[in-house]
């Protein structure tokens, strides 16, 4: 599944406040906090908890980091995975930067017609996320 949000801002202000969990509460609706389980800055291998609205706490790690470029996340919660990447790229134009979103969210044996179902809602819901970021980075620009 496979999205793309255009920003105001270049790409790599885009890719370090996306890729950085510590401001996801502020841009991720189903999330309430972060708990970052690791010292040091955004990298690969990065793990934390999102602490989400309805309860779930799933175990996060960056699978892929290129600043500016790629990042992507694994999240795990009982049996189901899911994985979200993000590919920034600068517009033509020079006025801002365009992040594309694929989104893959895999069920084990129970878990997959939530999974299946995590899926169909997940797309909306980030591109809604990601459209709230921009708004929130726009603003920063602005201001």
């Amino acid at each position: 599944m496979h999205t793309s949000v255009e920003y105001a801002v270049p790409a790599s202000v885009a890719s370090d406040y996306l890729a950085d969990p510590r401001h996801r509460p502020e841009w991720q609706s189903s999330l309430r906090r972060v708990t970052l389980l690791d010292d040091g800055g955004v990298r690969v291998g990065q793990r934390w908890r999102d602490h989400t609205a309805v309860g779930m706490t799933p175990l996060m790690e960056t699978t892929e980091l290129q600043p500016g470029a790629v990042w992507s996340e694994t999240g795990r919660w009982r049996g189901v995975q899911a994985d979200l990447t993000l590919r920034f790229q600068d517009l033509p134009s020079g006025t801002g930067s365009r992040v594309d979103a694929e989104l893959e969210i895999r069920g084990t044996g129970p878990w997959r017609p939530v999974a299946w179902a995590a899926t169909r809602a997940g797309l909306p819901a980030v591109r809604a996320d990601l459209k709230r970021a921009g708004r929130i980075l726009a603003g920063r620009v602005a201001g």
